[in-house]
């Protein structure tokens, strides 16, 4: 495998040892440091054990294998792939997404066949790595692998509900909901009652309360609901069928493949498919959650190398295979754990791997003692758990409901692969229709004609835009009207020709849309990409006006901003605002920012009307409730916003360079009273905090804070937070689960916006929000 080791990038960097001169070479025994685990690693590797430990026998029930196979799994994964992998902190082991796939072959197959599958599609996972093939796997439409592991779900909880109600399942989805009735007409009281208490467990234990229950939830729910089905199990004397660890003399290794070809191949295919994907885009959300981890990232938690994570699987499928276990991929509950406990470094997956092998040899009469309908249980929360209403909300958002829908009733009704390339055949499909589909009109209003574009404009859509623009009368005034995310080059070239012509012939031509900088050009071809702001100001991105700004007086520049709204965005939004005046507001976010006339929150939230209930003052400050010298003003926009308009979340936004922060540093408190200086009394608390803290002062994640004004706007923006809450609306509303808070900060200068953590907002840390492309925008 030496010839196919990713070579050298940006993210592996460079490690040459290099030798002092006239030193003697090092002596090869020297070279190896001896193995130092961190205790953030240690505590680490059991708390992903504990979780590990049920879910690896569970998984193996579920798919039929023997349940030393899950083990083994547990045990390669994070040895191999936790040493080889390119995602040092993310935990591979059997996992429930290849449930329905492991299934499936051992029921067409048998045991070793599938083992001898597992052996090929680690083969074929090496060879994508040598490939480097691995981000293409990222290209893959979420809605198909949403709905790919919402299908897997129902599949796993619809079978597990047999051995639940003490039966047991069909081999097809199908044939499992037609026997439900008659498994309901036969319940088994021992086996129905344990799987009753396990899922309580599993419901309640996340949910304890108070400082006892923030101890206790330090265990892993699963551990805790297996252990206490299996204790009541054992003291009740309930007659169960139970977990049975055959010795492991007469454990069943791979054998040869046997089978017709095709369908072999069909099973590699798709035991790889499943693997690489859900490998690579839990490698990606590992990454994540490292960098929203506060503080700095640890030395040994690197950015993910895909390629070489491709190679770690599919090293450890090969091993795992040979012995008898069952597919391995990255599984995302364990690697959570694994971040949110303090991992550091690679150590922790693999020492999870050893004492999964130490159980495996030291507690065998304790896991025999487990309730089969136990880990039944365990396992049909996981797949209900799979279907998850933030997946289905975010493909409804953007519109890929159908992808999502037939990819898991594709994987339901016919199989994982079968699933997902009805999936990508919807995905194709739905992509045509989007660039076929736009709508074009003319129409003429106070003499002007509006040529609007609604959907992408591509070549398919030339001839009709061609026939709108010529019905455009020679030296009329015409405005075209984009909305889309997208124009290819035969489309820009057809409007700006008919645009060059009709101009020259004494026409005049306005273009808006949101479809680019390009496309937003005037007659006279300066591109305009700050409007309606420039007319007011001299922006860089505009070519300066031939009249300074300033020498014209202010009520001739508010009527030309008033004039450039009424020519350029009131045609567009007339609608909009025509249907927000006849139904009201409904915004779902209290925004409460500084009076700085550098903020413009329209701006930088991407928001328009009818979004963002704003209120602003200097400082954004929140005074508490009967302060003396408060400001009702705000109590009562604050209560509005919560009891009337139900928002869903309030937003306290500082900036950066506040003129109200240099003040409170620099204000005398023996000073004469002015307005000003009563207002900014608001705003002690949030300096005796900054004085307060010391050394853990809030900041920006990854750097120290620029000066004390920048330190003073992010403790302030916390103490706003502090007093929000004190506001009875705001407090019920938070002990009602209706609402949610959360703290920002713009830095002007940077024209960058961080918000404060959500995983630990006590934290103070401030992340930063990634310019990341949202899908169906242009890049």
């Amino acid at each position: 495998m030496s010839a196919c080791v990713p070579a050298r990038t940006a993210d592996s960097p460079r490690t040459e040892r290099t030798h002092p001169p006239h030193s003697p070479p090092r002596s090869r025994f020297r070279r190896f440091r001896p193995f130092r685990v961190s205790g953030a690693d240690l505590s680490a590797s059991v708390a992903v054990f504990l979780i590990a430990l049920p879910l690896s026998l569970g998984i193996a029930l579920a798919t039929g294998a023997p349940l030393q196979a899950g083990l083994v799994a547990a045990a390669v994964g994070g040895l191999v792939a936790g040493l080889l992998g390119g995602a040092p902190l993310q935990v591979s082991g059997p996992a429930a997404g290849l449930t329905v796939v492991t299934a499936d072959l051992i029921h067409q197959y048998g045991w070793r066949t599938t083992c001898a599958i597992t052996v090929l599609a680690g083969l074929a996972q090496l060879g994508l790595g040598c490939l480097r093939v691995a981000r293409t796997a990222l290209a893959v439409s979420p809605a198909i692998v949403h709905g790919m592991l919402a299908g897997i779900g129902v599949t796993i909880a619809v079978a597990q509900l047999h051995i639940v109600l003490g039966g047991t399942p069909q081999s097809a989805v199908v044939d499992n909901l037609l026997a439900l009735p008659a498994q309901l007409a036969d319940l088994r009281p021992a086996a129905v009652s344990t799987s009753a208490l396990t899922l309580a467990v599993l419901f309640a234990w996340p949910r304890l309360p108070g400082r006892a229950g923030q101890l206790l939830r330090k265990l892993p729910a699963a551990l805790v609901a297996v252990a206490a089905a299996t204790a009541v199990a054992s003291f009740a004397g309930l007659t169960l069928p139970r977990v049975d660890l055959p010795s492991w003399h007469s454990h069943a290794l791979a054998g040869l493949p046997e089978g017709p070809v095709t369908g072999i191949v069909a099973a590699v295919l798709t035991t790889t498919l499943v693997c690489s994907v859900q490998s690579l885009l839990g490698a990606v959300a590992v990454d994540k959650l490292v960098a929203r981890r506060p503080g700095p990232p640890p030395a040994g938690a690197t950015r993910s190398d895909l390629d070489r994570e491709l190679l770690g699987q599919g090293s450890a499928n090969i091993v795992s295979g040979a012995l008898g276990g069952l597919p391995v991929a990255g599984v995302a509950v364990r690697s959570t754990a694994n971040v949110h406990a303090g991992a550091e470094s690679r150590n922790s997956t693999m020492l999870h791997g050893v004492w999964v092998v130490a159980a495996t040899l030291l507690l065998v009469p304790a896991l025999e003692l487990i309730p089969l309908a136990a880990l039944a249980a365990l396992v049909m929360s996981v797949g209900i758990q799979m279907v998850s209403l933030n997946h289905i909300r975010t493909v409804t958002r953007h519109r890929e409901v159908l992808v999502y829908v037939v990819t898991t009733f594709g994987v339901v009704l016919f199989g994982v692969l079968e699933g997902v390339a009805l999936g990508v055949a919807v995905a194709v499909g739905v992509a045509l229709h989007r660039l076929t589909r736009t709508r074009i009109t003319h129409e003429e209003k106070e003499g002007v004609h509006h040529v609007r574009v609604r959907g992408q404009l591509t070549f398919l859509a030339v001839p009709r835009l061609s026939r709108a623009l010529h019905a455009v009368p020679r030296g009329a005034e015409a405005v075209v009207e984009l909305d889309g995310s997208f124009m290819d080059h035969a489309a820009y070239e057809a409007l700006h020709d008919w645009q060059n012509a009709h101009t020259a012939q004494g026409g005049r031509v306005g273009i808006t849309g949101r479809t680019g900088t390009r496309i937003a050009e005037t007659a006279s071809g300066s591109p305009c990409r700050c409007r309606p702001w420039t007319p007011w100001r001299n922006h860089h991105c505009e070519s300066p006006p031939t009249a300074p700004p300033d020498a014209r007086p202010s009520r001739h520049r508010l009527a030309d901003g008033i004039s450039a709204f009424q020519r350029n965005t009131a045609p567009l939004m007339r609608g909009e605002l025509a249907r927000l005046a006849r139904e009201g507001q409904k915004p779902v976010q209290l925004f409460l920012t500084c009076a700085d006339s550098r903020l413009v929150t329209s701006m930088i939230t991407s928001s328009g009307p009818g979004d963002l209930f704003v209120v602003r003052n200097v400082g954004n400050l929140v005074p508490l409730p009967g302060e003396e010298g408060g400001d009702d003003s705000v109590a009562a926009a604050i209560e509005y916003a919560v009891d009337v308009l139900r928002v869903r979340s309030v937003t306290v936004c500082g900036h950066s360079g506040c003129g109200a922060m240099q003040a409170l540093l620099t204000m005398d408190a023996d000073g004469s009273p002015s307005p000003l200086r009563r207002w900014l009394r608001h705003g002690r608390p949030s300096l005796e905090r900054v004085a307060a803290e010391d050394g853990s002062a809030p900041h920006i994640a990854g750097r120290e804070s620029a000066d004390a004004v920048e330190r003073l706007s992010l403790a302030n923006v916390m103490q706003q937070l502090e007093h929000l809450r004190s506001h009875g609306s705001v407090e019920r509303a938070l002990r009602q689960g209706s609402l949610e808070l959360h703290g920002m900060y713009f830095d002007v200068g940077e024209a960058q916006a961080y918000l404060l953590s959500d995983a630990d907002p006590e934290s103070g840390v401030f992340d930063r929000v990634a310019a990341t492309a949202r899908p169906g925008s242009p890049v």
